[in-house]
């Protein structure tokens, strides 16, 4: 990948573009939470050539999301269960959503 392909990823939500301490330092907490999330299975991140770990956008957004429940006193591991079963909801809901324009594309999603 040259220079010019990887700036061309920077607007990609999905692209490792963050290292541990560069994530951690976003999210104002330690490399070691971020380790807890991935042990949690919530995130997990990319490695680079020298099995250093690289953040996406998304996971930090993740990443920032647990760590506002954890914050409020609830135990990592059930803020990774929250954070997870949200994020599977959103998706259900998203699924749902195209399945009501399939069915009838004049009815906007609403239902309005």
């Amino acid at each position: 990948m040259t220079a010019d392909d990887s700036f061309g990823r920077l607007d990609d939500d999905d692209y490792p573009a963050y290292t541990m301490g560069r994530a951690a330092e976003l999210l104002g907490t330690t490399p070691g939470f971020l380790r807890a999330l991935g042990e949690h299975r919530l995130i997990t991140p990319l490695r680079s050539e020298g099995g250093h770990r690289r953040y996406s956008r998304y996971q930090l957004r993740i990443a920032a999301r647990a760590r506002e429940i954890v914050d409020r006193g609830t135990p990592i591991e059930a803020a990774c269960r929250i954070v997870i079963l949200e994020d599977q909801l959103e998706e259900a809901q998203r699924i749902n959503t195209e399945y009501r324009r399939a069915a009838a594309p004049g009815i906007p999603p609403n239902g309005a």
